[in-house]
């Protein structure tokens, strides 16, 4: 058996039942398997089993109390996974669906994402089974007021920097921030996602979205395309979506989609800017449902109730050209990526965090889709978030244009050190391999400088 054949075993033996991490892991570590050969010392030093064994997981109660005075119980996470070139740095999800192996495959995904960036930040994520949703203002404080009661002490500027994710927003991120302060009796950047006011960065909302289109421009452009009349689809309705939508309009694209967990809408005019704006106040301020969006603009578009937009756009044979999947994990199956092919996608870039199974991403690859892999296509939320981190360190804040520039340039870095590994190991052209390949190389080798630890 290969070694990172053996690697996946022992995964599956020792956790059975995280499906989601064991998805993630396997993925990565497949095409991993050519620098084996490449890097005996790697296999000597057990590095392919090290990288896959967090270096810790907290999980804990939180506590809290609703507005009705009933006491209501949550789960609390923080998987620290690697931090062998930064601290630790991911999200935190406030979602129904979390769980250990979903946290795991974000954090493991988030070490390879991370290193992409050419930061110094390790992987993490955390998180809670907590939603979010139907709360009050004072209920989403209580709950985040908990949950950092005992979070504090595991994290810090050096030791372990959160982020927002699903569910916790510019919001969610001011509370838990307002008590870490309290707590700790500093004012320190601790956390990133933070709003202008107190320590947060031009463009960091912005910046998975921007990116991820940024890296689509990429690699469009290394094939001589553009965005430039092309039709798009866009699965969310969050902040990665509704930035996608603003970038892709600036580049001369039409969006024609977008969705929410209990609907999807489709205007084939087009979400332009005007458009794009009111969704933004309907999702942002007024935490609205998309369907909204087609209640308002009724002669230009529909809803399609209890449908993703790839089913909408598998079922109804809706003609696009790219896809950006801003949504969620595994929410493009096989059937929706042959239906993509059928109805002339020529360009897949992943705004969310591995939205395409397995199976899905064979097709892509089999078919000759340009396919960017999430850890790479949307490194740029927390690649801002890395210069947040800069700017809290230096106290001081960057314009917007100098935030902008530096996430442009460092999407293009990402895209040149994914074509240049994949070049290296003989699969030119393939996203998947080379970035994981080099998302992994500075990670092993860092790994392996520090010795048995």
């Amino acid at each position: 058996m290969s070694v990172v054949g053996d690697v996946i075993d022992k995964i599956k033996q020792k956790d059975p039942y995280e499906f989601e991490f064991h998805q993630a892991a396997e993925e990565v570590l497949l095409t991993l398997e050519p620098t084996t050969q490449k890097h005996p010392e790697f296999v000597k030093a057990k590095i392919y089993e090290r990288i896959v064994e967090p270096d810790r997981v907290i999980t804990f109660r939180v506590p809290w109390m609703d507005d009705k005075g009933d006491v209501q119980v949550n789960r609390g996470f923080r998987v620290q996974f690697n931090n062998a070139i930064g601290p630790y740095k991911g999200g935190l999800r406030f979602h129904p669906s979390v769980n250990l192996s979903i946290l795991k495959f974000l954090g493991f995904e988030q070490i390879f994402k991370n290193s992409l960036t050419t930061l110094p930040m390790g992987g993490a994520k955390g998180g809670s089974d907590f939603d979010p949703k139907g709360k009050s203002d004072t209920e989403v404080m209580r709950f985040c007021q908990s949950f950092m009661r005992e979070l504090f002490r595991h994290i810090g500027p050096d030791t372990d920097v959160p982020a927002g994710d699903i569910g916790v927003g510019a919001r969610e991120i001011g509370y838990l921030y307002g008590y870490y302060k309290k707590l700790i009796n500093e004012h320190t950047g601790v956390l990133t996602g933070k709003r202008l006011e107190y320590g947060g960065s031009l463009i960091r909302p912005e910046a998975t979205g921007y990116g991820c289109v940024y890296f689509a421009a990429e690699m469009l452009s290394w094939r001589g395309l553009d965005f430039k009349g092309k039709t798009v689809a866009i699965s969310g309705s969050g902040n990665v979506a509704q930035y996608a939508v603003e970038k892709v309009n600036r580049l001369g694209g039409k969006v024609i989609t977008l969705c929410d967990s209990s609907s999807t809408i489709v205007d084939e005019a087009g979400i332009d800017y005007e458009k794009c704006e009111y969704v933004m106040e309907l999702k942002n301020v007024r935490r609205g449902r998309i369907s909204e969006y087609a209640d308002k603009y009724s002669s230009s578009s529909c809803c399609y109730i209890g449908e993703s937009v790839w089913d909408v756009i598998k079922n109804q044979g809706i003609k696009v050209d790219i896809a950006l999947p801003c949504a969620t994990q595994n929410e493009i199956d096989e059937s929706h990526a042959e239906a993509l092919v059928k109805n002339g996608c020529i360009c897949v870039s992943e705004g969310a965090n591995m939205p395409s199974t397995p199976e899905a991403i064979r097709v892509y690859q089999d078919n000759g889709i340009i396919y960017g892999p999430g850890k790479a296509a949307n490194a740029g939320g927390v690649a801002t978030s890395g210069l947040e981190m800069s700017q809290n360190s230096m106290r001081l804040s960057w314009p917007r244009e100098e935030v902008d520039a530096r996430l442009l340039q460092i999407m293009k870095s990402i895209h040149k050190a994914c074509l240049d590994a994949a070049a290296e190991y003989g699969k030119e052209g393939d996203y998947v391999l080379g970035a994981n390949i080099a998302g992994f190389m500075k990670v092993a080798n860092s790994m392996l400088a520090f010795g048995i630890v």
